[in-house]
């Protein structure tokens, strides 16, 4: 049996596996929870606790099981490394799968109505498990970066959403963003909560981004070296530094909009989300120095970003849009640019990939996959590599 069909049948088990934990859960909740915790919101959050919950274990054994780096064979760096890759990885996992299902269980909700879905909700939260448990379990033995990328979007699109659906305040559209965020209900911390999550996924997705730049120009630098051939970007230490500090601060202006809100902190609020569409701007004006690796369509579309966001913002300014229209195309477009950025890596790493195993293979390497395992940043694309090579 090939690697993708013990990939599918692993999914299958961890299907079911996931589907009665998660309905033996919710059974327990329903029984024996206080009134007070079994209200429609916390029901539903509880439901995508043990949803999320099922998912990032099922993801955290289908990533470690292929990964051939967990041992001391190549030291301690890279076992290390790879611990660190599951947690952060399985935090973003966690963060997707937990205002996705909410948002699912809120729309069902709203067309059954809260107490016919009560009956229904330890089958509905089985269901849901075993989805989740079965595709996440399959992407991670057959995981690369494009798939992490895909996840940023639904993840900010489910919790606006749901900010969106709960809010008292029915126009808070007329305003902005910020104001939907603005209060103490469940709305607004859904709103601020994925706003700080989103952050911290950006910055996690970053350090994916910004090792395989690393390690891409590292052999180069060798292969280089052993032609006498210079293809590495000149000045690639201050870029890159620049590159990953840009992108964290992208981060954290996310994480600090979502922490401080308008009414008790108008000067903070501002500065991150006012400075935001500022540092992306430079971010892009600047990439095709920045990395200098990318294809030159990417910094047409880059270029074609900024033009449309000033456009937007200039007939906001006019009074012929509203702000908050403003607001979701600048995160529409941001989400969509990193989701090419984080796209064109990953076409970046599978080609250093294959770059290395003909090589090992030409050298007569015994072991192929260790040698590009030592530095491949996803475990698995190496061995779909290897697999099909």
């Amino acid at each position: 049996m090939g690697r993708h069909q013990q990939a599918e049948t692993s999914g299958i088990i961890s299907f079911m596996i996931c589907a009665v934990v998660a309905g033996f859960a919710m059974s327990l909740y329903m029984q024996y929870a206080p009134a007070i915790w079994r209200v429609s919101q916390r029901l539903f959050t509880v439901c995508s606790g043990i949803v999320a919950a099922c998912g990032v274990v099922s993801f955290s054994l289908g990533y470690a099981r292929k990964s051939r780096s967990l041992t001391l064979k190549h030291g301690w760096m890279v076992p290390i490394r790879r611990i660190f890759e599951i947690l952060a990885l399985s935090m973003v996992y966690a963060s997707t799968i937990f205002v996705t299902s909410f948002m699912m269980l809120s729309i069902i909700n709203g067309i059954m109505g809260t107490r016919t879905l009560n009956g229904y909700l330890s089958m509905l939260c089985a269901g849901i498990a075993g989805v989740v448990g079965y595709i996440t379990f399959v992407q991670a033995e057959l995981m690369d970066a494009k798939t992490i990328a895909a996840l940023l979007p639904f993840f900010v699109v489910s919790g606006v959403s749901i900010a969106g659906l709960t809010s008292d305040d029915p126009y808070w559209y007329n305003n902005n963003f910020s104001q939907l965020g603005d209060r103490t209900t469940f709305a607004a911390r859904m709103f601020n909560s994925t706003l700080m999550l989103a952050g911290i996924c950006i910055i996690i997705i970053s350090y994916f981004a910004i090792s395989e730049l690393i390690t891409t120009n590292r052999l180069r630098r060798e292969y280089a070296r052993q032609t006498g051939l210079d293809e590495s970007p000149r000045h690639f230490r201050v870029r890159i530094l620049l590159l990953a500090f840009m992108l964290t601060l992208a981060g954290i202006a996310f994480i600090g909009i979502g922490m401080f809100r308008y009414t008790p902190h108008p000067i903070l609020h501002n500065v991150f989300a006012r400075g935001l569409p500022c540092l992306m701007s430079v971010l892009l004006i600047g990439l095709p120095w920045l990395a200098p690796q990318l294809s030159k369509a990417v910094y047409v579309v880059s270029d074609l970003a900024i033009a449309v966001g000033a456009f937007a913002g200039f007939q906001w300014l006019g009074g012929h849009n509203t702000l908050t229209n403003v607001e979701a195309l600048a995160g529409l477009m941001f989400l969509g640019w990193f989701i090419i950025f984080s796209r064109q890596i990953a076409a970046i790493e599978a080609d250093r990939v294959q770059t290395q195993l003909v090589l090992a293979q030409t050298d007569g390497m015994k072991n192929v996959e260790d040698a590009v395992e030592t530095n491949a940043i996803i475990p698995g694309m190496t061995s779909r590599l290897a697999a099909e090579r």
